[in-house]
């Protein structure tokens, strides 16, 4: 059931919030944010002789790519992902261009590696 309220009164100033004073990712379009990240995490790392970086997860299930150098990355696709199930399928891709900062990409690495296990609350 609806129920009439009274109108709210919205103050002169809303309150300063602290995303105001925040630089949004923007401007990192380099390798090494993903790089340190997965070096860190003991991934294989290897640069090709045209720019590219190619990283494997410790379990070879996880691929990497940053592929400056391609036709992919002519069409927009700078960064490649990769998972395989333990088959050797692919289970899913993705892809992201050269406009997504590398730091958002090295956080959804970084958030793809916090859970090891599958584990879904809704099966």
């Amino acid at each position: 059931m609806l129920t009439a309220t009274a109108p709210s009164h919205a103050s002169a100033a809303p309150p300063r919030s602290v995303l105001d004073d925040r630089e949004w990712l923007l401007d990192c379009h380099c390798a090494s944010p993903v790089v340190e990240l997965l070096r860190g995490q003991g991934w294989d790392v290897i640069s090709d002789p045209y720019a590219n970086v190619h990283c494997s997860s410790p379990d070879q299930r996880v691929y990497v790519g940053f592929l400056p150098e391609t036709d992919e990355a002519a069409r927009g696709e700078l960064w490649h992902i990769q998972v395989k199930e333990v088959d050797g399928k692919v289970a899913w891709r993705q892809a992201f261009g050269s406009n997504v900062p590398a730091q958002a990409v090295a956080g959804f690495l970084a958030a793809l590696i916090a859970f090891p296990h599958r584990s879904c609350p809704c099966s």
